[in-house]
């Protein structure tokens, strides 16, 4: 059985907000995700920008349901969604998924947000919500890394309003809240994972450096927590989770060309998630 978090590291996320997971995935299986998102046309098609009112661009795709290829391996592997059932004290299923394509010298920035600031809109009543951030390359601060507001989740839902393109939270309340608690880069390795509740502060800056910073992002909402309107990512949906061992299977079958029962992508059941560039 996958060993999830201990007592003490649970104590810990609830104190701080987040949790980071060194080596999570090995680095044979972060190479199958890197490579795959690297390559997939599919997924850079379905991919769009959001300005970050710095004069730069982020760009990510987005998809609701995890699916039955690679990125749905990840989403859906016993070890991830273990870990998020611990956390959130409840069945998880699957909010959507999310790759951030911070590109070399061109990834903007994000600025400071909380999840439920944006999720609160959809029906969703309680903050029980958990962000899983995989690091599929190195994110350090020359390329943009995450940064957190350590035990802001503790402040509540913050007012939030839009910064170029993109909601943040409002900064004169931010402000404050960084002189009270730690402000913290999280620099992470390929393979590590940080888990992060949907009320803790966070944003990246741009990337200005010669080296991209993709991560993959996969939320998390509680069973008990199940929206009571409909909106543009799902209401409660049993997830089927996979073995950890899948990973490696469902990315052999990758580059073996014979995924074609495989595709990530709906374009009827995720055509709502193309409506956030519209809509968020």
């Amino acid at each position: 059985m996958t060993p999830g978090l201990s007592d003490e590291q649970l104590a810990r996320y609830d104190r701080d907000g987040f949790h980071l997971a060194k080596q999570l995935f090995a680095r044979d299986e972060i190479e199958l995700l890197r490579r795959s998102a690297k390559e997939d046309k599919q997924l850079d098609d379905h991919s769009f920008g959001r300005g970050d009112g710095e004069g730069g661009t982020v760009r990510l795709s987005l998809w609701n349901h995890p699916g039955q290829g690679i990125y749905g391996a990840f989403a859906r592997c016993e070890r991830l969604v273990h870990a998020a059932e611990q956390i959130l004290r409840d069945e998880p299923y699957h909010y959507h998924s999310k790759m951030i394509m911070k590109d070399a010298r061109v990834g903007g920035a994000w600025a400071w947000h909380q999840d439920y600031g944006y999720w609160y809109g959809n029906g969703v009543l309680t903050p029980n919500l958990v962000s899983c951030f995989i690091a599929v390359d190195p994110s350090n601060r020359e390329n943009g890394c995450l940064q957190v507001i350590r035990g802001s989740h503790q402040c509540g839902r913050i007012h939030h309003k839009l910064t170029g393109e993109q909601a943040g939270a409002d900064l004169e309340r931010v402000s404050e809240i960084a002189k009270r608690f730690e402000h913290l880069h999280v620099e992470m390795d390929p393979g590590d994972v940080l888990f992060f509740h949907s009320n803790l502060l966070h944003r990246s800056d741009q990337n200005a450096s010669d080296h991209p910073r993709w991560s993959m992002i996969c939320c998390y909402n509680a069973k008990s927590n199940d929206p009571y309107k409909e909106s543009h990512h799902p209401r409660y949906t049993p997830l089927d989770r996979l073995p950890d061992s899948a990973i490696k299977q469902i990315g052999a079958q990758r580059f073996r060309g014979d995924q074609t029962e495989m595709a990530w992508l709906d374009p009827k059941r995720e055509a709502s998630a193309r409506r956030l560039e519209e809509d968020e």
